[in-house]
């Protein structure tokens, strides 16, 4: 088999995707920088389409469904988490007061749709992790991360029991649990970027 780099930031969601997607293909990649897939020589980009690459290039463990239909589903819900919840609760990070409260509301109001999707499921595509899973994965480990940085409360057991139950299970899949960057780590880089921007917000010229 080709050797496979991946070129990545190692606190991108989005790297996260693919480096999860490779493992759980059995694939250990040789880790460069940058979120890009090098294969055969050929370069693939957009954490997405890489993920779609992998699952047709290594088809052991396939992450999405035979069916037409739900795999039309799974591509939503990741396509729902790129255009949508993630920057919704980017932009509840980097807000302070008032402006923080309404971008939480608007964060949440996107969660409640995936907190009905897992209505009586494991996980998004049933009772195998799958590509949604994989897509919305970073919501399991970087929502504290943000919560403790940005000292705001957006994912509770109570408001939202069934997605708090997946990202419970999500992040107990050894694959998953053993890709993880460290909490240290992520808290002290997203405290800095918050500072940064915090700081840039009010400099005066």
């Amino acid at each position: 088999m080709a050797k496979v780099k991946l070129f990545m930031i190692w606190c991108s969601p989005f790297s996260l995707r693919i480096v999860w997607a490779l493992q759980l293909k059995g694939s250990n990649p040789i880790h460069k920088k940058v979120p890009v897939l090098l294969h055969n020589g050929n370069a693939v980009v957009e954490s997405l389409i890489v993920l779609e690459y992998v699952n047709e290039t290594w088809r052991e463990n396939p992450l999405l469904p035979e069916d037409p239909l739900e795999r039309a589903i799974a591509r939503f819900w990741a396509r729902y988490d790129d255009e949508k919840v993630l920057p919704s609760i980017g932009e509840s990070f980097m807000k302070e007061g008032k402006e923080q409260d309404e971008a939480i509301v608007k964060a949440k109001e996107n969660l409640k749709y995936l907190e009905e999707e897992l209505n009586g499921k494991k996980f998004f595509g049933g009772e195998k992790l799958g590509f949604a899973d994989i897509a919305l994965g970073w919501l399991a480990h970087y929502v504290s991360v943000f919560e403790d940085v940005a000292d705001m409360k957006m994912v509770t057991k109570e408001e939202f029991p069934l997605l708090s139950a997946w990202a419970a299970t999500f992040a107990d899949v050894p694959i998953i649990k053993d890709n993880w960057p460290s909490i240290g780590k992520l808290i002290a880089k997203f405290q800095a970027s918050i500072e940064s921007h915090l700081s840039k917000m009010y400099q005066v010229d």
